[in-house]
């Protein structure tokens, strides 16, 4: 089962393991798909099974802004779905995906009953926080091949993004999308990380070679 993946839920107590068990369930969405509109009710809680989506705003003439992109093992919404209000972003999938969701009345109910929940889910909404500071930051303060690193870079958050490998399936239209950046300049950024010996570049995918460099990469004069 896709939960039995996760740290969280190994932690929990066998009576709400069992009701997540019930009352979970995995959807697949092919690439491109709107898998939770803005403005809507926010129904669930999700975690990415597999693939790869991002959180996004686009206004009445198709810009967007991108405010983080989610890898297989990282879970989201938890925000809105506290607050019960409408979504304030588009769920959009990068590429296919498979999804696991969490019904709102059933992760009430686990904060509710739950202390290993609701320090999960507290460590979550901090860790996103600086997350969603730090894009705000590098996009108004850093160069474009500072941006593009940073965007790989967040992909390796170690309490969000647990699962993610030193080696990414990410095309550089799927990184442009994830950093709000043109394929074309993307494609230059990413030269220049290899360059550094910060990356290396294959055929649709990126491998991680300096992790610590490539975050370092940009923000020493922040």
């Amino acid at each position: 089962m896709a939960l039995l993946e996760h740290a969280w839920f190994l932690a929990l107590d066998p009576a709400h393991q069992a009701l997540l068990r019930a009352g979970a369930s995995v959807c697949a969405y092919e690439a491109g798909a709107c898998i939770a509109p803005r403005g809507e009710p926010s129904l669930h809680w999700f975690g990415v099974h597999t693939g790869l989506i991002k959180l996004a705003v686009y206004d009445a003439e198709g810009r967007g802004a991108t405010f983080s992109g989610v890898p297989a093992g990282g879970w989201f919404g938890e925000g809105s779905v506290i607050k019960r209000e409408l979504r304030r972003y588009d769920v959009v999938a990068v590429r296919a995906s498979s999804l696991i969701l969490v019904p709102v009345e059933l992760f009430h109910r686990l904060l509710a009953e739950s202390l290993s929940f609701n320090a999960f889910v507290i460590r979550q909404l901090n860790e996103r926080m600086g997350q969603f500071i730090a894009t705000i930051q590098n996009q108004r303060l850093l160069a474009v091949d500072a941006q593009v690193a940073q965007a790989i870079a967040q992909l390796f958050h170690p309490m969000l993004y647990p699962r993610t490998s030193h080696v990414l399936a990410l095309s550089q239209e799927e990184i442009g999308m994830l950093s709000g950046i043109s394929r074309q300049r993307v494609n230059l950024a990413l030269g220049r990380l290899a360059e550094l010996n910060l990356i290396s570049i294959a055929y649709q995918a990126i491998r991680v070679v300096d992790l610590d460099g490539l975050r370092r990469y940009g923000v020493a004069s922040l």
